[in-house]
């Protein structure tokens, strides 16, 4: 199998160019991915627990499905791709985008857009990707995250706590998801 080709982008996420992934993780270039949280009708949101296998962030709870977007591919298409291959969710439409984070430290100098959808499940995790998944309640990912930051991939204790930013600047509800799953909706299936 060859090794996946990414885009290398310059800090106003333009292509600039191109390396395998083992260079741009190890030289630290910035570069592009996607977070997709999926959420039920119940207002609680898929975690995934990331294989040992993974080269970063091994064994640490992290966003329903993520992933790399490849040399060429758009966010939106990489945002279905990933929920397809990682979780078996077909989706006829592209998930809600939320926001987007600049590459920095904390998310692997990617740049990444964070998008939500809604599925019951069950899904068919990718083993080379997932040990396990589970659902949580908002307020216990928030305490758990308070409590036990090291649990979590770094990126996603980011994106956490812009939702909960969002959640209180946007809504009187006192959950983003519940807001969002509610009054909203994610995109659907």
């Amino acid at each position: 199998m060859s090794e996946e080709i990414f885009d290398i982008v310059n800090e106003r996420d333009e292509v600039v160019g191109q390396n395998t992934r083992r260079e741009v993780h190890r030289i630290g270039l910035k570069h592009r991915a996607v977070h997709v949280l999926v959420f039920n009708a119940r207002g609680e949101v898929f975690l995934q627990k990331r294989s040992m296998q993974k080269d970063t962030a091994k064994g640490r709870w992290d966003s329903s499905s993520s992933g790399h977007v490849d040399s060429g591919e758009d966010y939106d298409a990489c945002a279905v791709r990933e929920l397809r291959e990682e979780i078996g969710l077909r989706v006829a439409q592209t998930p809600e985008r939320l926001f987007k984070i600049e590459a920095r430290p904390e998310t692997g100098w990617e740049f990444c857009w964070v998008y939500c959808c809604e599925s019951e499940g069950p899904f068919e995790l990718n083993p080379e990707e997932i040990e396990r998944g589970e659902w949580f309640g908002p307020e216990k990912v928030t305490r758990w995250i308070a409590e036990k930051p090291a649990d979590f991939a770094s990126a996603f204790v980011l994106i956490w706590s812009k939702l909960q930013v969002a959640s209180s600047s946007s809504s009187s509800s006192s959950s983003f998801s519940q807001s969002k799953t509610k009054k909203e909706g994610c995109g659907g299936e």
